[in-house]
């Protein structure tokens, strides 16, 4: 094998917007269960799911920074799911459903109708008859690839070309949004119907219905003008009798800003507080490194490396990093945030012609990136926000804390300590800590 292609094979291999397949990809998953609070979604979403069988849906959030591997973890409870007899639908709805960048209810409960019609295999008419009854207004919308002959309509065809309109073309989205969300009751009661006779007639002995919808927490957070609130809490409090009403056990990933700030309200409303996946731990509350937690990314990396390569004679250092003190730092700098480190360690590849990367090249990766995380905050009021929370390692759920979480610039940790007892702590993104404006902020303390 030529240096070029393994090269071009390691840097494939560390893709940070990949979920891992919970089947084709076991051999490079990593368990950080230890170093994230014990978090373990087989138990602390599946087995509720389960014990419900014969009893009442749930509704259940999920929630953790974006990139921190709530996709990987997702599909791993997929699989434990299907192996208990479970039918489960899973999408990212960020992927032609949604526009993160300006998303409402209306349009969460269209993606639903959408999958769950070109998945599941039951009656149609009630649709059928649903549009009949809105057939003019349908037409108005002028979806391009849907037919109308003698009222009679390709259901699937006109739920999925509504999404691609919502995702893509703001003036139809509002057109939809119009039309759609003065009769959400009536589509939701139809699509229940439709649930309870797929579930009736599951493939392969399947014996209960889970929808699971990723992603949701890609929303990105807006305040309205004349009442103060957030698109947050339209979705996920306003609507929340809607988004559990499916008629089956259902899963929505949910921003972690709101996951923090409205946790009672939110338990109130679904079947227990947000089950949140932390970052994994570099450190400990009290400063202290954590090695198991640096253990975890660094057996990440080396699983990525080896799984291209036959010889298990290549070693991490010297073969792919120049030196110990290389991959340390990049572990560090990440945070415990696996996006981040997988980020960093491509972007690092970015700058050598070939192996090992050197010190050069990883310090351009990380300032690259800490560039990214500094155009992130956008005031004064944010940077002294940052030093106080490098200070404190706690936020009281305020608006810059809150935009602050969504952008990752303030991670959640969570770790057990001597008695067991859960200890949950934030602190700044290590990649902020020597941006200029940050000392700034931090002298200002």
């Amino acid at each position: 094998m030529s240096e070029e292609e393994l090269l071009l094979r390691i840097y494939n291999s560390f893709d940070p917007f990949y979920p891992l397949d919970a089947i084709k990809d076991a051999d490079i998953y990593v368990d950080m269960s230890d170093s994230r609070g014990r978090a373990d979604i087989k138990r602390d979403l599946g087995r509720k799911i389960i014990r419900s069988r014969n009893s009442r849906p749930t509704a259940q959030l999920y929630a953790g920074h974006r990139g921190t591997g709530k996709s990987t973890e997702l599909l791993r409870l997929r699989k434990y799911l299907e192996e208990q007899d479970c039918y489960v639908v899973y999408f990212a709805a960020d992927d032609g459903d949604i526009d993160p960048e300006d998303a409402q209810y209306t349009d969460i409960l269209i993606a639903c109708v959408r999958q769950l019609l070109n998945t599941l295999d039951a009656d149609q008419s009630k649709f059928q008859k649903w549009v009949e009854s809105r057939i003019q207004e349908l037409k108005d919308l002028a979806l391009a690839e849907v037919e109308f002959n003698n009222g009679q309509v390709d259901i699937p065809l006109m739920f999925t070309t509504m999404s691609v309109a919502i995702r893509k073309i703001p003036s139809q989205r509002e057109k939809i949004r119009k039309l759609i969300d003065p009769n959400t009751v009536t589509l939701l009661d139809i699509l229940k119907e439709f649930i309870q006779d797929a579930t009736s007639n599951l493939s392969h002995g399947k014996k209960q219905l889970v929808v699971i919808v990723d992603n949701l927490d890609r929303i990105v957070p807006v305040r309205r003008d004349d009442d103060g609130r957030t698109n947050h809490e339209e979705i996920f409090i306003d609507r929340s009798e809607q988004l559990k009403d499916l008629g089956c056990d259902v899963v929505y990933t949910v921003p972690i800003s709101i996951a923090y700030n409205r946790a009672n309200d939110l338990a109130e409303r679904y079947d227990g507080e947000p089950s949140i996946l932390p970052i994994t731990a570099i450190q400990t509350l009290n400063g202290d490194e954590d090695q198991e937690g640096l253990q975890r990314l660094r057996e990440i990396i080396n699983k990525r490396v080896h799984r291209k390569l036959k010889a298990q004679t290549f070693e991490l250092v010297p073969n792919v990093f120049g030196n110990e003190e290389i991959l340390t730092r990049l572990c560090q700098m990440s945070g415990g945030h696996v996006r981040d480190l997988l980020r960093l360690v491509r972007t690092s590849f970015d700058y050598v012609d070939e192996l090992p990367i050197t010190e050069r090249a990883a310090q351009f990766a990380i300032t690259q990136t800490r560039d990214t995380y500094r155009r992130s905050v956008t005031s004064s009021e944010e940077w002294l926000t940052l030093a106080k929370v490098a200070r404190d390692k706690q936020i009281k759920g305020n608006d810059n804390e809150r935009r602050l979480l969504f952008s990752r610039c303030i991670l959640q940790y969570a770790a057990f300590d001597s008695e067991d007892e859960i200890q949950v702590w934030y602190d700044v993104h290590p990649l902020i800590l020597k941006i200029q404006q940050f000392k700034q902020a931090k002298a200002q303390l």
